[in-house]
């Protein structure tokens, strides 16, 4: 099962009535618990040279900069009137650009479009792009590059 696929299920767990979901194959098992707002995720995977369980605790949300309408986990949720707020679709790094000398995937003022990536994620060494789910023009960038995001935290704000 590859992180896609976790997050998908995590989303479909956010959404459904489900409390709590396990899967087991192989050396592989995943149990994804909800309560009321919160999902807590527990992650088991061999090590490569030995067979050590690697679990991923449950995390606090971060705090939203202003209330925000209930929406998907990586979905854009209104914050006010007229802009939308692109919120981290998983715990893990966060990096504006695809490397150290490369530029970043957008700037304050540039214009983005749905599927266009505009950062990646790491997460258990793995470098997700997260794209878009609007369109608009980038008015602010929330997070600092190379810091640690939480789950469903706010990373840019669009104009629409």
């Amino acid at each position: 099962m590859d992180f896609k696929q976790i997050q998908e299920l995590i989303k479909m767990i956010n959404k459904s009535n489900i409390s709590e979901l396990s899967i087991e194959q192989d050396k592989f098992k995943i149990t994804i618990k909800q309560k009321e707002s919160e999902v807590q995720q527990i992650v088991t995977v061999p090590a490569v040279t030995a067979v050590q369980p690697v679990a991923v605790a449950p995390q606090a949300a971060a705090p939203a900069p202003a209330p925000a309408a209930a929406a998907p986990a990586a979905a854009a949720a209104p914050v006010n009137s007229n802009l939308i707020t692109i919120k981290s679709p998983m715990i893990g790094t966060f990096y504006r650009s695809a490397g150290p000398d490369k530029p970043p995937f957008v700037n304050v003022g540039d214009d983005v479009a749905a599927g266009k990536v505009v950062c990646i994620i790491e997460a258990m060494k793995l470098f997700n792009e997260i794209e878009s789910e609007v369109s608009g023009k980038i008015v602010k960038v929330l997070v600092d590059d190379a810091s640690p995001v939480e789950y469903d935290q706010p990373l840019f704000l669009v104009e629409p």
